[in-house]
Order: structure tokens, then sequence, then C-alpha cells
């Protein structure tokens, strides 16, 4: 299943359940809410080539509905349907094709064909996204602080699992998806509101689980059949692991998901230090269930593409997997791995922006939403935001109002910033802010 942990870009198997507690550090609050630098003037942006045509589901009318649920900004609309996993060129479809090419082998080593399905529409239900993989109703993970809803029951798929309970209903024993997925979250280097996933589910034969027939829950996880599955699904990893970074060394850690039991998490020792690149399990006996295939078994994982296009293109920016520059399209061919040469490292610009999150009225209620305010910035500025920081927080002895200051990184890609730009969407940032019910400092 495709849902990440932790990181958007570490592609980890449940991105639902992580815990995103911001490094708060204490410092002046009560400096004027600017900083400044001295930067160079614009230079001619190089010329970028014609983009690629836009995939079927490129068309933002069907995101930005008029309906009271609606959270979809017009930014995120138009990353809709780019379909940068099609791109044979592009390292998210190089990285992508390489997977599956890995288990297009298999079906001669195991007599396992693997279907794909890589073009689904991303607008899917709650049920798909969440009931079918029994994500319980009270998740943080479902809350529109979290998810990109269309309608109070469709919204952007924050995850490629959405479309497993269709393909399992439909008959198919084995297969991979994938897509571009949606998640509202914090703003650095690697994270970024679309991304992509990639899911693998694989059923076992009938005849090899004849075993497990009548067990509970118990008896099923301590079940020789269980430990069959865990095997081959480890097996079928750790291979992928070896294709895609030469022989590495591995390590499994145990790892909760509602929709696997048991779970993993696989790391692998690379450049020098572990890194998290997968989560996965055994399909959890009430998703098959719900998927109408309650008689068979069998194993699930998901992994984010961004995460390991960045580590082995080392590319440091997510952000550079969505421009349109010749500098960086240029540099990558169908099928080939190499290391991406920065053709620009331009200064930032920081701005700080400080607000009570309350007013005296409400002092025991503070309802302001993180996640509304990065979207709030990213919607004004675009990529043109690299990072936000909470850089100090306090609450008024006195009257009980709660403020937070926080530091915006704005830095182009392409070409240097001035303060005087940058100012112009500071202003407007600050604007906005006052329509999430803050109140400037």
């Amino acid at each position: 299943m495709m849902i990440q942990l932790a990181s958007r870009a570490a592609g980890h198997f449940s991105p639902l359940l992580s815990s995103r507690v911001p490094q708060q550090l204490r410092c002046n609050h009560l400096r004027r809410c600017s900083a400044a630098a001295t930067f160079s003037t614009h230079k001619p942006t190089p010329a970028a080539p014609q983009a690629p045509p836009l995939g079927k589901y490129a068309v933002p009318s069907r995101y930005l509905q008029p309906h009271p649920s609606n959270n979809i900004t017009p930014h995120i609309a138009s990353l809709v349907g780019r379909d940068l996993h099609l791109r044979p060129s592009h390292p998210i479809g190089i990285i992508r094709s390489k997977i599956q090419e890995y288990f297009a082998s298999l079906s001669t080593d195991n007599n396992t064909t693997y279907t794909i399905f890589d073009a689904e529409d991303p607008i899917v239900t709650a049920q798909q996204c969440f009931d079918d993989l029994l994500i319980p109703p009270d998740h943080p993970g479902r809350a529109p602080s979290d998810t990109y809803y269309v309608t109070d029951s469709s919204l952007l798929r924050t995850h490629t699992s959405a479309h497993q309970s269709q393909h399992l209903r439909s008959g198919v024993d084995a297969f991979l998806c994938c897509g571009d997925v949606y998640r509202r979250d914090e703003i650095d280097a690697t994270h970024y509101p679309a991304f992509h996933q990639m899911e693998g589910v694989k059923l076992m034969s009938t005849e090899s689980m004849i075993g497990a027939d009548g067990l509970n829950d118990e008896q099923w996880l301590h079940s020789p059949e269980c430990q069959l599955i865990e095997a081959d699904l480890k097996a079928t990893l750790e291979g992928l692991m070896d294709h895609l970074f030469g022989p590495t060394e591995k390590r499994w850690n145990d790892d909760f998901f509602p929709f696997t039991q048991p779970s993993y998490e696989l790391e692998i020792y690379h450049n020098d230090e572990w890194m998290e690149v997968l989560g996965c399990g055994v399909i959890h006996e009430q998703v098959l269930h719900l998927s109408n295939r309650s008689d068979r078994r069998g194993w699930a994982f998901g992994l984010g593409l961004e995460r390991l296009a960045m580590i082995l293109f080392k590319i440091p920016d997510i952000r550079l997997f969505w421009t349109e520059d010749d500098r960086f399209h240029r540099q990558f061919k169908e099928g080939q791995i190499v290391e991406f040469q920065p053709y620009s490292k331009f200064p930032p610009v920081f701005k700080d922006i400080a607000f009570w999150t309350n007013d005296e009225r409400t002092t025991n209620q503070d309802d302001f939403v993180e996640n509304d305010f990065f979207d709030l910035v990213r919607s004004t500025a675009g990529d043109l935001v690299e990072k936000i920081e909470l850089i100090d927080s306090f609450t008024h002895p006195k009257t009980g109002r709660s403020s937070r200051c926080y530091r915006i990184s704005y830095r182009s890609m392409d070409r240097n910033l001035t303060n005087e730009e940058i100012d112009g969407l500071q202003f407007k940032v600050r604007d906005e802010t006052a329509t999430l019910g803050c109140e400037l400092r």
C-alpha cells in the first residue's frame, strides 16, 4: 500500500500516521518582521523548452468546484495532469520505468505477471482512500488540514493505495499502481503538496494458503503461510533495492499500518547512512474482505518516487522535479541514472511574519491550522517559496493570546530575486493571512 509515513519524499507506507512537530527556536519575537539582504538585479531567464503535452486529467475546473468542502487552490489544480511519472526522460519517469522493469523480470522467475496501472483518475472517494483501508473516521489524515477535498465525499488521492480495492475487486492478483498524489504538509526542500507513489500488490496462490483456512488472527500471524508471504515480500523488495542501487546492505524494522498485519519498514545503507525507502506488509484480512477477496492472502508495499529519485540522481530540492527549465531536463535520458549537476544556486531572500492566532475573547480556543498557512503562502508565491520555518511561538501571560512567528525563505531555482519583488509577495501573504482569522503583529 502506498501511504507515506513521516516524509512525503521519503515514500513511507503511511502519510496518515506521521507526527509533524515543527522545530521551534526561541528568538526575539518582537523584532520587526522582515529580514533583508542585498541581491543583484534580475538576469535573463533561460528560455524553457516547449512543455510536454498535459495529461487528460489536466482540467483545473474539475478540482476548483464551488463546494463548501472544497479546499483545493489554483496552484494545486494546475499541478494535476502534469504526468511527470509518464515522461520517459524525467527522473520520476526513469525511476518508475526501472521499478516496472524489475517486476517484469519476475514473470519468468516465479511466473507472476504484474498488471500496470499508471493513468488512474486522481479524484477518488473517501471510501476508496480511507474506509477500504481501515483508516478510522477520526484519523487526522482525513481532516481538511491534511487532505485536499473536492466535495465532502471526494478528494484528490493522498496515496495510490486508494485504488487498491477497485483493482482487487476486478480480479487482478498482482499489480503495480503509479501516480501523482496530493497532501497538505510543511514546506521545505523535501516536501511538496504534489508527489508520486508506486504501490505493488501480490496475492499468493490458493494452493499455498490452504493451511490458513479457519485460523484466528493470532494463529494466522504465527502460521507457516503468513511466514511464507513475509519471506516472499522481503525477498522481492530486497531484489528491487539491488536492482536500483546495486548490492547494498539492508535491514528490516517492524512498523504499524492499519491495512497490513504484520507491517515492516525497509532501510538501506547508502552513502554512509541508513535510509528509509519503503513500507510494506501482509495485507490485512479485513481489507481483503472489503475487496471481495476473502479467499486470498497476499502482500503490499508502497514507496515514494521523489524519495528514490532525489537519492539516486542527487537532486537537492523537490521543486526541481516540476521545473520546465531546459538546464534541468537536458541532463537526463531515458533509462539512465546520472548525477544531477546544479546549474545555479541563487541566494535566498528571508522574510518573517508574526501574528496572533486567537483574540482575547477566545483565549481558550485556538483554531489555527498550520497547513492552512502553508497552503496560503504556496498559493500566493508559488514555487518561489523554498521553506517555511516556525522560529518562535508563545502565549501572552496576561491575555492568554497565542502568537507565532514564521520565517519564509524565498529562492528561485533559475534566477536572482530582488527584495522589491519579494516585498510585494510578502505584503500579499500578510494581507491573506488575515483571512485565516489571524491578527498581524
